[in-house]
């Protein structure tokens, strides 16, 4: 989504330290910025950035396509696969809070409540270790 930045533009700053916290309201001030300076907020509808998303979703699915099962930290990936692993993760996240952004939704409100309704869902008591779906533990057959 950032190809073609002007690096001297703060949207596009790139710091390369892995303990930078980089907050979603930076991210969706910095989106907002970057599609007005290229007049692309008309393009921005949430139905043309979903679909967008759903794209970048794909390329990131290739990614692991044939692979089988892949462990934490990705070993037996390239280095040329896990960078364009983090390309493809980081188009997903900047087009995602983009069609927040455009749905005026809080995204980082809505994913603590939505953690919240999960863990009432799941509750660690009743589900630790086990993969099955929520309705069995409501229904006491775990």
């Amino acid at each position: 989504m950032a190809e073609g930045c002007n690096p001297t533009k703060s949207s596009c700053d790139v710091q390369q330290n892995p303990e930078q916290d980089v907050g979603l309201g930076r991210l969706r001030q910095d989106l907002a910025e970057f599609a007005r300076e290229r007049d692309w907020e008309q393009f921005h509808s949430p139905r043309n950035l979903l679909l967008a998303l759903m794209g970048e979703m794909g390329e990131l699915s290739e990614l692991f396509m044939w692979k089988g099962e892949v462990q934490r930290g990705l070993p037996t990936f390239t280095p040329a696969e896990k960078e364009h692993c983090a390309e493809e993760l980081s188009d997903v996240l900047l087009y995602l809070c983009r069609l927040a952004d455009i749905c005026d939704i809080d995204l980082g409100a809505a994913a603590l409540a939505k953690m919240k309704k999960n863990a009432l869902k799941y509750p660690a008591d009743k589900c630790r270790g086990s993969s099955a779906k929520a309705y069995t533990y409501a229904s006491g057959q775990s």
